[in-house]
């Protein structure tokens, strides 16, 4: 492989998450990650260990129009292991993000076992910026099961598919 190949592959990162819903705190973080690098894929996970508020169709259809403006980003869904996807993605970086101390721990071991399965593979850290360091999908989705706002959380069209889901939007 020459060094130019080399490069070019790890400038293609893979943001994974459930995304169940997506919201500004990962807006913030792929918009930041697409000014960092060529070529950014939202990877929407198919969860079989977490009950989603939204279908993976869903979700990848609702993440898609959050970032449809940005033509470095593309929206992929997938299920199985992340470094299988990772790789047929014919990439070597993962982004994670870090919101607070406890996030740490789990991400840690977690890039340690990708490693593991994937040795070229690199997972980068990011933390989001302060205003978004609180806000979580389940939070949001809490939140919204229980008749609060959200729209300080999610951008407008991921409230009206919130409101929707929950029968309050016609």
């Amino acid at each position: 492989m020459s060094n130019t190949n080399a490069t070019e592959k790890k400038l293609k990162v893979v943001y994974p998450g459930t995304f169940d819903p997506v919201t500004l705190g990962h807006e913030d973080l792929v918009r930041r990650a697409a000014n960092l690098f060529p070529e950014v894929i939202v990877a929407v996970a198919g969860s079989s260990s977490k009950k989603t508020m939204f279908s993976l169709d869903e979700r990848v259809s609702m993440t898609q129009a959050v970032f449809s403006n940005l033509p470095n980003v593309q929206v992929l869904g997938f299920s199985g292991l992340l470094m299988q996807f990772v790789q047929a993605q014919d990439a070597h970086m993962v982004i994670r993000g870090l919101r607070a101390t406890s996030d740490f721990e789990y991400e840690f071991q977690l890039a340690g076992m990708n490693r593991k399965l994937y040795p070229e593979f690199e997972t980068l850290f990011l933390t989001p910026s302060e205003q978004f360091m609180f806000i979580s999908s389940s939070l949001v989705r809490e939140v919204a099961t229980l008749g609060g706002d959200v729209q300080a959380f999610v951008s407008p069209t991921v409230k009206d598919a919130i409101l929707q889901k929950l029968g309050k939007l016609s």
